[in-house]
């Protein structure tokens, strides 16, 4: 008897590209709420007037306040995508000034290491991969810290970053039209009339501040968990080899996850037990956590839409401070061992005492930031 045909194939290429279009959707949705939180984050400011702009400016007028609240911040809320998202949006509205902008996103790049560095503590009952994954988790905090120490003093007594993304602002994207924050819109006029709805129906700036924060966190926490989703990037096995094969295509394939997921939180946290469970080692990591550096400075461009020179300006910074953090720490020799080595270190450290990993996180992320910023405002 002659064998029926098999029907059943063309459901497998109909469900990815029913796959493909949900997610597609999912992703336009996402990046909608995206944008209208940050528009209402700018209306929010205008209802709230010069007193919570004096008080923020006030806030961040000293840089090593800036530096740390920005830290803070990100720590507490584990995701550097929304303190940029909203520095940018405060840089656009005229509340924040640049120079005062660019320590706090130095800050919420050190804090948002934090994430990498819980996820390596949870393997604290296996001793010797407790080890190594706190030398993954802490090579990212490491990294970010020494960008910091070499930007940072550059940054406040030449306005190095600054005046370089300036430069590139003025020079090379278009002067705006209008420079107030009334006419910031990132949606378009067109798309903009539900944030005037609900911004006219509420009519209180600290509700909209808080309901923008929610919207903006749910967004990003949306984009990671459809993205995450289609590139499957957890699974084991044939994907690890193919990502991690050299460091070149490894710092690739970190630039491109997170440009995707828009977050270096997730991608970054994602090779810690890779690295703990010697399925890759820290130097593949490595790799790959300084290609995430880049790609997450994607949310920075597309929270500054280009419709402002000011908000392009701490885009760009946001780039150039995890760029010219790459280029002395990849290929660079004598320096691209340091952060190795103290993560190594670290990692020693921690199969002696456990509690140093412990320590490292409640130091760095916490105990040294207030203390800083309580210093900051005594002198």
């Amino acid at each position: 008897m002659e064998a029926l045909p098999d029907t059943s194939t063309p459901a497998i290429p109909n469900a990815k590209w029913k796959l493909i279009a949900r997610s597609a959707l999912y992703f336009l949705v996402g990046l909608l709420v995206f944008l209208f939180s940050l528009d209402l984050m700018i209306s929010s400011l205008q209802q709230l007037g010069t007193v919570v702009t004096d008080t923020i400016l006030l806030a961040t007028s000293n840089p090593f306040t800036g530096l740390f609240i920005g830290l803070l911040v990100t720590a507490i809320i584990q995701s550097s995508s929304a303190t940029t998202s909203l520095t940018v949006a405060l840089v656009a509205s005229g509340t924040l000034s640049l120079p005062g902008a660019v320590p706090i996103i130095m800050g919420a790049n050190i804090g948002t290491t934090i994430t990498s560095t819980i996820v390596s503590l949870s393997f604290i009952s296996q001793k010797k991969e407790f080890r190594r994954a706190v030398s993954a988790g802490t090579y990212h905090g490491f990294f970010k810290i020494l960008t910091a120490f070499i930007l940072f003093p550059l940054e406040y007594n030449f306005h190095f970053l600054s005046g370089i993304a300036q430069f590139i602002a003025v020079n090379f994207f278009h002067e705006p039209v209008v420079h107030n924050a009334t006419n910031f819109k990132l949606l378009g006029s067109s798309l903009s009339w539900p944030v005037s709805f609900i911004s006219a129906k509420i009519n209180n700036g600290y509700l909209l501040a808080a309901l923008s924060v929610i919207l903006l966190l749910g967004s990003i926490l949306f984009f990671r968990k459809v993205i995450s989703q289609m590139i499957g990037f957890s699974s084991q096995g044939r994907v690890q080899q193919f990502v991690f094969k050299n460091p070149y295509k490894s710092f690739g394939w970190g630039i491109l996850t997170t440009a995707a997921i828009r977050s270096s939180t997730v991608t970054t946290s994602l090779v810690v037990p890779l690295v703990a469970k010697k399925t890759i080692k820290l130097r593949q990591a490595a790799a790959f956590i300084l290609g995430a550096n880049i790609g997450t400075t994607i949310t920075a461009f597309m929270a500054s839409t280009f419709n402002s020179n000011a908000a392009i300006s701490i885009a760009l910074t946001h780039f150039l401070f995890n760029f010219i953090g790459v280029l002395l720490f990849f290929r660079t020799p004598v320096l691209k061992e340091i952060p190795f080595q103290l993560a190594l270190g670290m990692g020693r450290l921690t199969l002696k005492n456990r509690l140093v990993g412990f320590l490292y996180l409640l130091v760095v992320f916490f105990l040294l930031p207030f203390s800083l910023i309580f210093l900051s405002q005594e002198f």
